[in-house]
C-alpha cells in the first residue's frame, strides 16, 4: 500500500507599486505654475534690476554703459536719498505703530459674532478696498490749501490750515492717511488670532479674579504674539515701499519733504531718465527692507519664545 502525500500549495501576491519616478513627476508637473511664475515676476525682474544697477542707462539707447558700482557710490554722496530715507524711516516706524495700535483697538471692539460686528468689520476693511491713488486724492480734496476743511475754517473767520504746504504737518497727514488707509487688514489679522485665543484660559483668568485689562495682559497678548509679529513686519515692510500715495497726495511736496525713497526711485527712473541710478536704489532698498524684516522677525519670536517660557 503506497501513501501519497501531496506538496502544500503556496500562492504569493504580487504588489506592484507605481514607479516613484511618476509621483515626481506629477509632484513638478502641479509645483512647475508657480515655480514659471515665481522666476518670471521675482527672480527675472530683480536679477534685471541687478544688472542695471551697474549701468548708465537713460531707458531709450540700445546699449546700456556699464559703469560698475559708480551707481553705489554716487548714492552715498546724494542728499535727496539722504532726507528720502529719513522720510522713510519715519513713515515705516510711526505707521506700524499707528497700524498695529489701531487695528489691535478695532479688533478687540469688534471681536465676537454679532451684525452690528459684522458691519463694523467691513466698515473698517472699505479703506483698503481702494487705490491708494484715489485715496490720496480723496484726502488732498479734503485738506488740501482750497479744500473741504479749510474752506470751512476760512468761511467761520479762521485761518488757512498747512496739512499739505508745511513739511511737518504735510508729513503727519501723510502717515495719517497712510494708517487709516490700512488698518482695516490688521484689524482682520488679530481678529484671526483673537479667534484662536484658548476660552477655556480667559474663562480660568476671569474665575479667578482677574480684570479685563489683566486677562488681555496675561492671556490675550501673549495669545496673539504670532499675529503681532505677522502685522509688524507686513506693516513695516509694506510702508517702507511706499509711493503711489505720495503721488496723489503730496507729488513729494512741498519742496521734495514729503519724498518717500520708492517715490525717489520712480523719479530718478522716469522723470530723471536714470534708469541705472533708480535701480541701484531700488536695489538698496529691497536690500534694507529684507535685512529690517528678518531683524524684526527674530526680536518678535525671541519676545514670544521668553513670554512662553
Amino acid at each position: 500500500m503506497t501513501l501519497t502525500q501531496e506538496a502544500p500549495v503556496v500562492t504569493t501576491t504580487v504588489v506592484r507599486r507605481k514607479p516613484r519616478n511618476r509621483d515626481g513627476w506629477a509632484t513638478a508637473i502641479m509645483v512647475a505654475p508657480a515655480t514659471v511664475l515665481y522666476i518670471v515676476m521675482l527672480i527675472v525682474p530683480v536679477g534685471l534690476a541687478l544688472y542695471l544697477s551697474l549701468t548708465d542707462w537713460d531707458g531709450f539707447s540700445a546699449n546700456p554703459a556699464f559703469v560698475g558700482a559708480a551707481n553705489y557710490v554716487d548714492l552715498l554722496d546724494d542728499p535727496e536719498l539722504r532726507r528720502a530715507a529719513l522720510v522713510t524711516l519715519l513713515v515705516a516706524a510711526a505707521g506700524t505703530a499707528g497700524l498695529n495700535l489701531l487695528g489691535l483697538g478695532f479688533a478687540l471692539l469688534v471681536n465676537g459674532v454679532s451684525r452690528a460686528n459684522t458691519f463694523f468689520r467691513i466698515v473698517l476693511f472699505y479703506p483698503h478696498v481702494l487705490s491708494a491713488l484715489v485715496v490720496g486724492f480723496l484726502w488732498s480734496a479734503i485738506l488740501g490749501t482750497t479744500g473741504a476743511v479749510n474752506n470751512l475754517v476760512t468761511t467761520w473767520g479762521g485761518e488757512v490750515l498747512p496739512f499739505l504746504s508745511d513739511p511737518t504737518w504735510a508729513t503727519i497727514t501723510m502717515i495719517a492717511v497712510l494708517v487709516w488707509a490700512g488698518f482695516g487688514v490688521n484689524v482682520v489679522l488679530y481678529l484671526a488670532g483673537l479667534q484662536a485665543v484658548p476660552h477655556s484660559l480667559i474663562e480660568a483668568a476671569r474665575i479667578d479674579g482677574a480684570t479685563r485689562l489683566q486677562v488681555f495682559r496675561n492671556v490675550t497678548l501673549p495669545a496673539l504674539g504670532p499675529s503681532v509679529t505677522v502685522n509688524i513686519v507686513l506693516s513695516l515692510v509694506t510702508l517702507l515701499k511706499t509711493y503711489d500715495l505720495v503721488v496723489s497726495l503730496t507729488a513729494g511736496g512741498p519742496a521734495g519733504q514729503t519724498q518717500t525713497v520708492a517715490y525717489l526711485i520712480l523719479w530718478n527712473s522716469f522723470h530723471d531718465a536714470r534708469l541705472g541710478f533708480g535701480s541701484a536704489q531700488s536695489v538698496l532698498l529691497m536690500l534694507v527692507t529684507a535685512a529690517l524684516a528678518f531683524v524684526v522677525t527674530r526680536l518678535r519670536r525671541r519676545g514670544e519664545l521668553a513670554v512662553h517660557q
